[in-house]
């Protein structure tokens, strides 16, 4: 075989050959783990195990085990079997030890109960290339696997293969030409809550410099909480959250039952308050372990002070949701009602809302409070107490909206994903369309530009935020750097903390 067509790096568990693809060199399904079964089910994850000869890393691992991306979706590709769940892949210039480029680490998305590396939309060539760095993808524990609270078994064990995954890269990194002391996370939704949460724990301390989290969610449970749903997902099979009675159920039953939980939440809303309402029964633990606090409280105390951060969301965040559940243009004033309540940050939340935004409709205020709930305050309220903590943060505003459905979707959730990597299937299709509007690719372009210009010296191009000016970058057709538009909701939430949530009180 050609070592120019056939790559090879050497690991600390053995070597790897990769394929030359369009200028890059790309390995694929790498361990950085052992398969989490057997009597490794549920535990930490644990150092892959040695192997002999070359590996070939030619193909992704595959994904761990998750829910559907809906009660009646279908699978949109084949993908790989196996137990062999945490790999990660890379994408590099050149296999070289001694080109020591700056590196990203990607930390996908998707509720924290699904999603995989081996996705198309996280195709990283583009971002390798245009870049000139090294980029590496891996799957980590999702659902119950990765984030139920499992008598027995360690809280967020989906973070602690994260952990695992970046110690990967300082340990290996070096051999596919990256540098070890330049690692970037970048991540979306509940990959930005990951990063969020990795920039609080002690154990992910040093394991890289910079983050950039994309539309952080602010929702982190209580033990209570989590101990409570973990009880109803396992008792949908008739068992109880233990590893004793987990560990020798099929995963993919496990995953059944998060999905039928999943499709009956709203039932536990008088114990569950607004996590009922969302589409997902899992989030980090903050256990006082593995995450002590919450990373608001964490960065505020100077946790992340040595870490350059990036964050931002969406300005329409919460309009995919919308759409997802078939409410767009069906949303009263009792639904309305009913959100402000729910996830309004006051008691009068519902006067408030309704006097901060006296021209909104029913639908506006519905679709704003929780955009507001889930993402956009949660996301401004990072940057802020990185500031507060001593350290660095960029904020932005993602202002430009999806081409498809005629722009009804506005700048929603997830819209941000295409743009940065540059690829536009999957998610992409759905929110741009089968090809790229006019002015999509420039302004993935500036995304990429920014992202891996910020990787390499900490400066995406626009200034650091403070709580003086407030200075966020518009990402539109047009770029502008302004005050940070949504004042109206920052005042509303002003006061308001992103505590663990808990049992709902009767």
């Amino acid at each position: 075989m050609s070592s120019a067509e056939f790559p090879e790096a050497d690991t600390t568990a053995g070597s790897v050959r990769g394929r030359r693809e369009e200028g890059l060199a790309v390995f694929r399904g790498i361990p950085y783990a052992q398969p989490p079964v057997g009597e490794a089910r549920f535990a930490a994850p644990r150092p892959a195990e040695r192997w002999d000869g070359v590996r070939e890393a030619f193909a992704f691992g595959p994904p761990p085990p998750q829910e559907p991306l809906g009660p009646d979706a279908e699978p949109v590709r084949a993908v790989p079997a196996g137990d062999d769940w945490l790999t990660v892949n890379v994408w590099t210039p050149e296999a070289d030890p001694a080109a020591r480029r700056p590196v990203m680490v990607w930390i996908y998305g998707g509720a924290y109960k699904f999603g995989s590396a081996d996705d198309p939309a996280y195709d990283a060539g583009r971002l390798s290339r245009d870049g000139e760095l090294v980029v590496v993808t891996f799957n980590y524990r999702v659902g119950m696997e990765g984030f139920a609270r499992i008598e027995g078994a360690p809280a967020n064990r989906g973070l602690l293969d994260q952990v695992a995954a970046l110690e990967w890269v300082r340990d290996n990194i070096t051999a596919f030409g990256g540098d070890p002391d330049q690692v970037t996370v970048f991540g979306e939704s509940a990959g930005a809550g990951s990063i969020a949460s990795l920039m609080a724990m002690p154990r992910a301390r040093g394991l890289f410099r910079r983050a950039i989290a994309q539309s952080v969610p602010g929702t982190f449970f209580s033990e209570a909480l989590a101990a409570d749903i973990a009880q109803a997902v396992a008792g949908e099979l008739g068992l109880r959250p233990t590893v004793a009675d987990l560990s020798g159920v099929e995963p993919h039953k496990l995953t059944e039952a998060g999905a039928a939980l999943s499709a009956r939440m709203r039932e536990y809303l008088h114990r569950w308050g607004p996590v009922a309402l969302t589409p997902t029964p899992y989030s980090p633990v903050v256990d006082g372990e593995v995450l002590p606090t919450t990373p608001w409280e964490a960065l505020a105390g100077g946790s992340a002070r040595d870490i350059e951060l990036i964050t931002g969301h969406n300005r329409d965040e919460f309009r995919l949701f919308l759409l997802l559940g078939g409410l767009l243009g069906r949303v009263d004033d009792n639904l309305a009602s009913m959100a402000l309540g729910l996830f309004g940050p006051t008691p009068d939340a519902g006067q408030a809302y309704r006097a901060a935004f006296p021209e909104a409709s029913a639908e506006s205020l519905f679709e704003l409070v929780q955009s507001d709930w889930l993402f956009r305050m949660p996301t401004l309220h990072l940057a802020q107490a990185q500031v507060t903590g001593g350290g660095r943060a960029h904020l932005y505003e993602l202002t430009w909206p999806a081409p498809a459905n005629g722009g009804a979707l506005g700048a929603c959730h997830g819209l941000d994903v295409p743009l940065t990597f540059g690829v536009y299937g999957g998610l992409g299709a759905m929110l741009i369309g089968p090809t790229p509007a006019p002015g999509t690719e420039e302004l993935s372009a500036r995304f990429r530009s920014a992202w891996t210009t910020f990787a390499t010296t900490g400066d995406p191009g626009w200034p650091a935020y403070d709580s003086e000016r407030r200075l966020v970058q518009l990402l539109d057709a047009e770029p502008t750097v302004a005050a940070y538009p949504e004042e109206a909701s920052r005042r509303l939430w002003e006061q308001h903390t992103f505590a663990p949530l808990g049992l709902a009180t009767p």
